[in-house]
């Protein structure tokens, strides 16, 4: 307390709305200022934003662990040599280095093309894939496997942009493919995995081209959300052969996902 007896801290009027988002709303002043408690939660937060996007995906325990679900999988690197590289050539991490290219084009393709390679790359979030990819893949695929998909096996690509997927996709001869990648970090949200969905890859194509499922992790959209609204893409992708902004997500969230209906609005203060 001050001398004349009023709170160091004002609070905000808003206080209650903080128990429904993560984001910094209503944390109070102290005089002009920002209290000690948010200003330092806030360094902290951007601390972790930063290390997120510096850290260097750890490859070895990620193929582990999709080697242990019985997954096939093949590394890849971009054309940029390393992460400094990464950050400031963005149009490097759209493209395979020539060892990765000249892998591709040697392995042996099936008679009839793959519908689908799944392409897991770093992004700007190594966090974010080390947390969910694997757990992403353990229910998506199973209801691709269910519905007779025919899958190519994983490409886990490191330095990684998302249009790498395209000259992956047309190296394979996928009918499309799907890029599971780090997002560019949060203040709340360092860990955010984003799923790009592509139909007919190839070299050169742009965003206009792509859907987008974001927000994928513990905290935001769930697995199952996430499968369930990709795996109608997909299915709209290959009925109408395109993707991007002439395909829409017009898929009913499952009860199990959304959870009951609220009736209640939790903007209006019962107390």
């Amino acid at each position: 307390m001050s001398n004349d007896n009023r709170p160091i801290v004002v609070a905000n009027p808003w206080g209650k709305l903080r128990q429904y988002t993560p984001a910094r709303i209503a944390l109070g002043r102290s005089g002009t200022s920002l209290p000690t408690k948010p200003h330092l939660e806030f360094q902290l937060a951007h601390a972790r934003a930063r290390n997120a996007v510096h850290h260097e995906l750890n490859t070895e325990a990620l193929v582990d662990s999709l080697h242990k679900r019985g997954l096939k999988v093949e590394l890849a690197h971009s054309a940029a040599g390393n992460r400094p590289v990464y950050l400031q050539r963005p149009d490097k991490g759209r493209r395979l280095d020539d060892d990765s290219r000249a892998k591709f084009e040697s392995l042996a393709k099936p008679a009839t093309p793959y519908d689908v390679v799944f392409v897991i790359g770093d992004g700007l979030s190594s966090f974010a894939i080390e947390e969910n990819a694997a757990l992403f893949l353990d229910v998506m695929l199973p209801k691709l496997k269910e519905h007779g998909w025919s899958v190519a096996p994983l490409v886990v690509v490191k330095e990684a942009r998302v249009a790498v997927g395209d000259e992956i996709g047309q190296l394979l001869g996928a009918q499309m493919v799907v890029v599971l990648i780090g997002e560019r970090p949060g203040l709340s949200s360092p860990d955010s995995m984003g799923i790009y969905l592509t139909f007919g890859p190839r070299v050169g194509m742009t965003d206009e081209s792509r859907n987008c499922i974001s927000n994928v992790r513990k905290e935001g959209l769930s697995y199952a959300g996430a499968a369930h609204k990709l795996g109608y893409l997909m299915t709209e992708a290959r009925s109408r052969k395109l993707s991007g902004v002439n395909l829409k997500d017009e898929a009913d969230a499952p009860a199990e996902v959304t959870g009951p209906a609220q009736g209640d609005n939790f903007l209006i203060d019962r107390d």
